[in-house]
């Protein structure tokens, strides 16, 4: 399979409960790289609701997606993760809980993210010579949601504003919706979803996944922590 892009996920542990069903709740498996049925719930369109999220997965984003730089290759990239999981500590906080953050839903980590920042810091600038510099139109685009000088020099740095001391771990379950919409939708998740979220929490892998020529993100590797 070709890719355009690759990334650098938290995906939850093969076979967890919670990850199926989170799996589902988007529509699309990474792993297998296929659509999945979404659960049915009563006059909600969950279509319709994860129609954003889901081209990306079941994911917290770790270092953002981005294309292969001249001269890099899926190889070097490979073996560039496993030697960075090798050297990383596992991470556990508390536990998951679902939040709003803005207009979409999301699920957010329950304590002290000191030790996670510093994680997905790591992700970001250890392989960074593996990215091809942000493109004029994709610094433009991102400029146009409107940054602060932090973010924006982080776009310009790392080629995506949301980095380092702007980082804040989360898994999407829905795209943006109106206001009026959310409660209904959180009340379907604390059914569906909530009830199965792990507590504690714990990251002990990384996960190396591509964007596909048909814009779905698909598993290419999980690599275990071993620092």
């Amino acid at each position: 399979m070709t890719f355009t892009r690759y990334a650098i996920y938290y995906t939850p542990p093969k076979g967890s409960i919670w990850g199926q069903r989170a799996s589902h709740w988007l529509g699309w498996d990474m792993e297998q790289g296929t659509h999945i049925p979404h659960p049915t719930i009563s006059n909600l369109d969950i279509s319709d609701v994860t129609q954003t999220p889901r081209k990306y997965g079941l994911h917290a984003t770790l270092k953002p997606p981005f294309r292969l730089a001249d001269g890099m290759n899926l190889t070097e990239l490979t073996e560039a993760c496993e030697t960075l999981a090798n050297g990383l500590p596992p991470v556990t906080l508390n536990g998951l809980e679902l939040a709003r953050l803005g207009r979409f839903l999301a699920l957010r980590t329950i304590g002290d993210e000191t030790a996670l920042a510093e994680f997905a810091a790591t992700c970001v600038t250890t392989l960074d010579a593996f990215r091809a510099s942000a493109s004029d139109t994709e610094i433009a685009k991102r400029r146009a949601g409107g940054l602060t000088a932090a973010q924006d020099a982080h776009l310009l740095r790392w080629g995506y504003p949301y980095v380092l001391d702007q980082f804040k771990f989360h898994i999407t379950l829905t795209g943006k919706r109106p206001k009026a919409e959310l409660s209904e939708i959180e009340t379907a998740l604390r059914h569906h979803l909530v009830p199965y979220l792990p507590a504690p929490f714990e990251i002990n892998e990384i996960a190396l996944v591509g964007e596909a020529e048909d814009g779905q993100f698909h598993m290419i590797h999980r690599y275990p922590l071993g620092g």
